[in-house]
């Protein structure tokens, strides 16, 4: 972000960022999308892991985990804590980066002065998995940092004392989901790179390969190979065989290698879904492959049109096929623990599925229902402007922005007082009292963060101790910049 910082001080650019986003046109509320679009990139900054640029947007962090992968004799150091810990889960957070370079390739050309700041976003994490698969050979390297201990804690990253555990997977102990996921967060970026930096781009594509290799060649869970280190926080629930989907469609599309397609049509279009996460993949590998059939019409890609098309039906209200809910207040609902995750995600795929439709002038039917490139548009647009501040409790969901927002995050870095201002660490079990379990708002705003949302009910109380709805994550905010960009129409 520092590159559109101009002559402004950093702590001024904040400044400007936290009032510059709600504009009154005839008295209904307009977004600035442009605005948003920014904070949802700046978010990152506050998520990161390792040693920390001079141009660092958040100023409160600072630098933390600059050993990690030493237990392993390895230089594991950098990427993104998920969520509102001090873990680092390759798991989502590849997901993660596969989320914001897909937004980049359908979307960057709207992104404007903000493109250069996600592509600083997408670098930060593929610099830190090229490393995780590249660093052995004949082993990834899947997260760093024991979860159970740390979930034990309230601390600051910059402070630490919890063990730095390296986990792994490798033939004897198989993870395709999470090697999968990897090579395709790796393969996306490519892309992202392919014309900006193109050496990078060559060596993000050759390692995206060789995982991918590792993926198909030694299939199995990495929740039954890592077990209570990756379960419950953030379990395979869903399978390998999404990820091995979701993997190949990447590769086929920065290769257009016919491995690839064949390896698809073999996975086939027949699974049947109505979310896209990081866990369940299926639908965001339909609608990737889609763009085959509904833009270059490879009449090959069919099946996968009609299987993207199928999920779409299951989420548009008022259709026979129909199997999501609708808050009164219009939000998508699919589950109760941190819901805005599926909001973004199944959003960015309405979003890019309706560009798909406007491109081709293509309309298809939910039965008697006509969908057209503007019923997906409208309803992504609807979530977007909920999550934003267009809701029952006119609260925006989103740090920074708006009036009115979640204060009190589920968030050890933002609750806890800078290093800056307590040079003192605050050990493991420290930072409960006085700073988790206090009713004062955090004292680190945490801009841009997206937090897990409100209840079926559109309620939502500013709870930092309520995490299934006051945490953020890196997941929720990486599918939201996709669309954010699309509104924002620079």
């Amino acid at each position: 972000m520092a590159s559109n910082m101009g002559n402004l001080s950093q702590s001024l650019w904040i400044l400007l960022l936290v009032l510059g986003q709600l504009t009154i046109a005839n008295g209904t509320p307009k977004f600035n999308y442009k605005d948003a679009l920014a904070k949802s990139i700046l978010f990152f900054q506050g998520q990161r892991s390792g040693k920390l640029p001079s141009d660092q947007g958040i100023a409160w962090r600072s630098n933390s985990g600059l050993r990690d992968g030493s237990l392993a004799g390895v230089d594991l150091t950098g990427g993104y804590y998920d969520a509102g810990d001090n873990v680092k889960f390759n798991f989502p957070m590849a997901f993660s980066t596969t989320m914001l370079s897909w937004g980049v390739l359908e979307f960057g050309g709207n992104m404007g002065p903000h493109l250069n700041a996600t592509r600083a976003a997408i670098r930060w994490a593929t610099n830190y998995l090229y490393k995780c698969a590249t660093a052995t050979p004949g082993k990834l390297y899947v997260g760093v940092g024991d979860p159970n201990a740390d979930h034990q804690c309230w601390e600051r990253p910059e402070d630490m004392d919890t063990p730095r555990t390296v986990y792994s997977v490798s033939p004897a102990n198989p993870g395709s989901d999470v090697a999968a996921e990897t090579a395709a967060a790796l393969a996306s970026a490519a892309l992202v790179f392919r014309s900006s930096d193109r050496r990078y781009s060559a060596l993000l594509l050759t390692a995206a390969k060789k995982v991918m290799q590792f993926a198909i060649e030694h299939r199995g869970a990495y929740s039954d190979s890592l077990g209570s280190t990756v379960c419950p926080f953030y379990c395979s629930y869903s399978g390998y065989k999404d990820e091995l989907l979701w993997g190949a469609a990447w590769l086929y599309r920065a290769t257009k290698q016919a491995y690839y397609s064949n390896l698809l049509n073999s996975l086939g279009a027949s699974d049947a879904t109505d979310i896209f996460s990081w866990d369940n993949k299926f639908a965001g590998g339909r609608v990737l492959l889609s763009r085959e059939a509904v833009l270059a019409k490879d009449k090959n890609f069919e099946p996968f049109k009609q299987a993207a098309e199928d999920f779409i039906c299951r989420i548009l209200p008022h259709t026979a096929s129909t199997s999501t809910q609708y808050t009164r207040g219009g939000l998508m609902f699919k589950l109760s623990a941190n819901n805005l995750q599926y909001v973004t995600s199944i959003t960015f795929l309405l979003t890019t599925y309706s560009k798909y439709m406007k491109i081709s002038q293509h309309t298809f039917t939910c039965g008697s229902v006509v969908v057209t490139p503007t019923t997906l548009r409208r309803l992504a647009k609807r979530q977007v402007d909920y999550i934003l501040g267009d809701n029952p409790l006119k609260m925006s969901y989103m740090v920074g922005f708006g009036e009115n927002y979640p204060k009190r995050i589920h968030h050890r870095a933002s609750s806890l007082p800078t290093v800056a201002s307590h040079p003192q660490a605050i050990k493991c079990g420290e930072g409960f009292d006085p700073y988790y379990h206090t009713s004062n708002p955090n004292p680190n705003l945490l801009i841009g963060a997206i937090v897990g949302g409100p209840n079926q009910n559109d309620a939502y109380t500013d709870d930092r101790t309520d995490y299934s709805h006051s945490e953020p994550a890196t997941y929720i905010n990486a599918a939201i910049v996709g669309p954010l960009a699309s509104f924002a129409s620079y």
